[in-house]
């Protein structure tokens, strides 16, 4: 590789690259840490993450960092944006660029810089180190945009999943209910499903022995589609339950991306 020997009389900041990256078990929304080996903040959990290196892009350096720290080989990273503050790193002057991807949730295993890797739901995250808590804020606020404007939760999902574990998907994400009748139709409405099963228990199994009730819509900031449940707690089914049985259904990629092009898709909640 060509090099060159470049002068620069003014200092300039070194380059980071962070990765959140988020993760579903069926039921909870999870993030990816790994606890910090060396110092400054030994033994904190952060991002997967480090410095970039001269002949490598943002985004390489982050899959780089993140496959060295938890073994995990992802591509398609998403950008959060880039973080300045002046302090935000005790070593020196550093500026990062942040990113997030979304994992089925698998093993990891820390590695490199990381003394471990794990998964933590988000409602049990530890404090972290350096200003990750800000750049995980801002990763769940474009997270949460960008799942009105493309497919992405589905990425999250096995290749065929039941309309209950798609509604409690957009659901650990968005941090709000839906109303499930509702939801089961917004969702068949927008024509990006394929039937993969046919059950006609689903409805019994979605429902329970509530299945004739009504329920009434009320709007909500996202345009009337999410409601407080119509049913008690106690009454509907088990997640297990809720989740071997009933229709499955898989994303059609194909048919997105034509009613995208037709419609400016976006979901309305």
């Amino acid at each position: 590789m060509e090099t060159h020997n470049y002068t620069y009389k003014y200092p300039r900041p070194a380059v980071t690259t962070d990765c959140v990256v988020f993760g579903f078990d069926g039921h909870d929304l999870k993030i990816l840490l790994i606890e910090r080996g060396l110092d400054p903040y030994k033994g904190c959990w952060a991002f997967p993450g480090g410095f970039l290196n001269m002949d490598e892009t943002a985004e390489q350096g982050a899959m780089r960092e993140l496959k060295e720290e938890t073994g995990l080989d992802l591509h398609n990273l998403q950008q959060v944006g880039a973080f300045s503050e002046v302090d935000r790193d005790p070593r020196d002057r550093v500026i990062t660029i942040a990113f997030y991807a979304l994992a089925k949730k698998a093993d990891v295993q820390g590695g490199d810089d990381a003394a471990k890797a794990q998964w933590f739901a988000i409602n049990e995250m530890p404090r972290l180190a350096f200003d990750h808590d800000c750049i995980f804020r801002k990763a769940m606020q474009k997270l949460r945009i960008d799942i009105h404007f493309e497919p992405i939760g589905f990425g999250l999902l096995d290749e065929k999943f039941t309309m209950p574990e798609l509604q409690r998907l957009y659901e650990a994400i968005l941090g709000i209910q839906f109303d499930r009748r509702n939801f089961y139709k917004k969702m068949l409405q927008t024509g990006i499903l394929d039937k993969a099963e046919d059950d006609e228990t689903e409805l019994a199994t979605y429902y329970g022995e509530h299945k004739e009730m009504k329920c009434e819509d009320t709007e909500t900031l996202f345009g009337g589609f999410a409601s407080e449940p119509c049913l008690p707690y106690s009454t509907r089914p088990d997640d297990d339950s809720r989740r071997r049985k009933g229709t499955h259904f898989s994303f059609n990629k194909q048919r997105y991306d034509k009613f995208k092009e037709d419609n400016n898709f976006r979901l309305e909640f």
